[in-house]
């Protein structure tokens, strides 16, 4: 029995409010659905799910002429899982125009390291030589990607970040990704809203197929 209420009957995007980030209570959540969300003005996590959800599927995905271009620039190399530790730091450290800091607190990092030494959070590191100049992370929610954040240091890494992700789970049998809400970046990329109910019932397909991602 899941730790957190049916996302389902819920009215708000709040399903539910707590401290617990344990890999077990974070599995549980990301297999329902579930994300959470720290607020620097409240004490304990809001977790997420929210009634629209952001998805890019795959076939929609909009490549711009100015992105094409950057793929093809010299010098970039794609990991996975290579330095899962440097890519989080880095999207905590991120500047977030229009906010005084960051909800990737350290207590987040430290849970989402952990997380990822179960084999559930996953990162994308883009490299220029020895540098690290981009990348992302986020977590398999059983057959599906949900996107957490991303940084650059280089133009376009993060975007060239989640294009290679892209064409590594579709190698694999991915069909689509979790952005979780909007942004005009995924928007730009051909993401769209869908009402939760039909994520959920995507989701449920995708665990049901038993596609391994990683």
């Amino acid at each position: 029995m899941s730790r957190f209420p049916d996302p389902r009957y819920v009215r708000g995007d709040v399903v539910a409010i707590g401290d617990d980030l344990r890999v077990e209570t974070l599995r549980d959540a990301y297999r329902h659905g579930i994300f959470p969300w720290p607020h620097e003005e409240l004490e304990l996590i809001p977790w997420f799910s929210p009634r629209r959800r952001a998805v890019i599927f795959f076939h929609e995905l909009h490549v711009g002429r100015t992105l094409r271009k950057s793929m093809k620039r010299a010098g970039l190399t794609f990991t996975i899982d290579r330095d899962f530790a440097a890519v989080i730091q880095a999207c905590s450290d991120a500047p977030r125009p229009g906010q005084d800091g960051t909800w990737i607190e350290p207590e987040i990092v430290e849970a989402y390291l952990r997380f990822h030494q179960s084999g559930d959070a996953h990162s994308v590191e883009v490299w220029q030589d020895d540098e690290l100049v981009g990348g992302l992370y986020g977590v398999d929610a059983g057959g599906v990607f949900t996107g957490e954040s991303m940084f650059h240091r280089a133009p376009d890494a993060s975007k060239l970040a989640l294009l290679f992700l892209i064409e590594h789970l579709q190698e694999r049998g991915g069909t689509w990704i979790d952005c979780q809400v909007m942004t005009p970046h995924m928007e730009a990329l051909g993401a769209r809203e869908i009402p939760r109910s039909k994520f959920l019932d995507l989701l449920a397909a995708a665990q049901a197929r038993g596609v391994t991602l990683f």
